[in-house]
């Protein structure tokens, strides 16, 4: 099996092959090709890959699919650096900052184009199969981006409502992108579930992790302020359940709240978060999820050189610094 950079890098030439910033108008594709030169993990299209061809086959024959589940979410970075007024995104100007709120909304709906165009046409019996585990995660992306943005109104929200919100937002995109490599390796449907369990388990521990660092990691490698939750006032794992301890420090978190935006904001928030030992239950909530994720894994039957590499994706998400 491939490790994971050999895949990431086939992906990398697969989008080179599509030439999309030769296309016009270029006022359309020009921030699509930005965004997608930007390069990223790779992710989705990676566990898209892996998981068909840990299920015996080839990368190569599900390398539309994969590209489609990226430029999904892609599309959805591009909205949503709209919606949360982000200037930065992968160390460098957002979509939105250098182009413009309109060609950030357009050309993210181009990119929702170009994976349903991917999607379909594969030549595969298995499309139709693809294409409702496609529409059933977009909804969910889209009710858990919902979700997300009611809660910034909300001081009541509830670790439990919090960790249902980033399974929609976060794990439904992951848990797709296993369940289409499956299907399209023609796995039965109990095993499309159980690597779509390990997706989802993934996810929610990624985005636990995202937020933790968004408080506690280092700027120069996350590829954005640090802290920006915080000004935000955006619900993350940490705020959440610092929020619902019913605490004396719990008290002091919501007035820190209060605080104009700005480093001192962030650092109050922050003390009292290291204060509540909030970080650390961030760490350990996210390694629980993992295990989770590794549980339905173990569950398909695969051999342990491919459970390896799923175990080592595992580990590389959820001790990132970036």
């Amino acid at each position: 099996m491939k490790r994971i950079s050999e895949y990431a890098s086939d992906v990398e030439l697969a989008l080179r092959e599509l030439k999309i910033g030769e296309r016009r108008p270029e006022s359309l594709y020009a921030p699509v090709e930005y965004a997608m030169e930007a390069g990223g993990k790779r992710l989705r299209p990676v566990l898209t890959l892996m998981s068909a061809e840990a299920l015996g086959v080839s990368a190569a024959d599900v390398m539309p699919a994969a590209l489609a589940m990226e430029f999904f979410h892609n599309f959805t970075l591009l909205h949503d650096d709209v919606m949360d007024d982000s200037d930065m995104r992968r160390n460098r100007e957002s979509v939105y900052k250098k182009f413009g709120k309109d060609a950030a909304i357009l050309s993210g709906d181009a990119m929702m184009g170009i994976a349903e165009e991917l999607l379909v046409n594969m030549e595969s019996e298995k499309t139709l199969k693809v294409l409702r585990v496609f529409n059933r995660m977009s909804r969910e992306v889209y009710e858990g981006q919902a979700l997300d943005m009611e809660f910034e109104k909300r001081a009541d929200v509830t670790p439990a409502e919090y960790l249902e919100m980033i399974r929609l937002k976060t794990g439904s995109l992951l848990g797709a992108c296993a369940e289409i490599g499956a299907i399209l390796a023609g796995a039965d449907s109990k095993l499309c579930k159980q690597f779509r369990q390990y997706g989802e388990n993934l996810g929610i521990a990624f985005q636990i992790e995202d937020d933790w660092l968004d408080t506690f990691g280092d700027a120069a490698t996350f590829g954005k302020p640090i802290g920006g939750d915080i000004n935000q006032g955006k619900k993350t794992f940490l705020l959440v359940s610092g929020m619902s301890a019913s605490t004396e420090e719990s008290k002091a978190l919501k007035v820190a709240m209060e605080l104009p935006a700005g480093d001192m904001r962030v650092k109050t928030v922050t003390r009292i978060y290291e204060k509540m030992q909030i970080g650390e239950l961030a760490r350990k909530e996210a390694a629980r999820f993992s295990t989770k994720a590794m549980h339905s894994i173990k569950a398909t039957g695969l051999d342990e050189e491919h459970l390896e590499s799923f175990k080592y994706l595992l580990d590389r998400l959820t001790g990132r610094k970036k």
